[in-house]
Formats: C-alpha cells, structure tokens, sequence
C-alpha cells in the first residue's frame, strides 16, 4: 500500500469578543501523515448556553459547515471527523482516527452568534 503525506493545516481563528465570549484554538498549524490520528482542540468562554461550530475551508473553496451543537455532551460527527460539546471542560474539540490527503484544509471553530460577522471577515483576509 502506497503511503503518502498528507497535510491537515489548522489555522488560529481568534473571535471577536463579545460580552466576555471567546472562542480559542491552541495549534496554529499542524501537519500529519495520513493514516494519523488528529485532534483540534477548542474552547469557549461564555455565560449562556452556546452554539459551537466547526467550519472546514478547502483550498480555493469557501467555508463549509462541518459540525454544528448546542447541546451538553451532544455528539455530532460528519466525514470521519466527530466533536462533543462538553459544557464542564466548555470545549467542542474536533477528532478524526485516520486523516486522509483530501483532508488537508483550514478549519475553524467558532460559537454561537458571532459566526457570520468574523468567520467572514477571517475569509475575507485568507
């Protein structure tokens, strides 16, 4: 079986800060060989109950809606990829067991409504 490196690039998506809201990613960039197993962490700060979001951009393509959650140790997956929104640890960390070449993009966490307003001004500036 032929194996060949693949990239999965994670970028440092800081949100805007709203009433105290945040959102962080910790890796910067990343890059695996395929088969690897991958885990991009993500936390958040809020005092309500939030809405966390994975988004996924290709190269050349725009964003894409990844995973979605609003609920307490709700599990969302999608392609391989899974996230569960843990209210006590406030994190929605995105896993995948084997990550792929065709994996390879920029992938951004973001919660609840401030989604629109910066994830596209942050697309703007790619």
């Amino acid at each position: 079986m032929k194996c060949s490196p693949g990239f999965v690039t994670v970028a440092l998506l800081m949100l805007g800060q709203t009433h105290g809201d945040s959102v962080t990613q910790t890796e910067g960039q990343v890059t695996l060989l395929e088969e690897a197993s991958l885990t991009m962490n993500c936390t958040y700060s809020t005092i309500g109950s939030p809405t966390l979001f994975w988004y996924v951009q290709y190269p050349g393509e725009g964003l894409k809606l990844l995973l979605k959650s609003s609920r307490d140790q709700e599990k969302k997956s999608n392609n391989g990829f899974e996230a569960t929104l843990d209210s006590k640890s406030k994190s929605f960390h995105l896993e995948k067991g084997s990550v792929q070449g065709s994996d390879a993009a920029m992938y951004y966490c973001a919660m609840s409504d401030t989604v629109m307003g910066t994830v596209g001004g942050a697309e703007r500036k790619l």
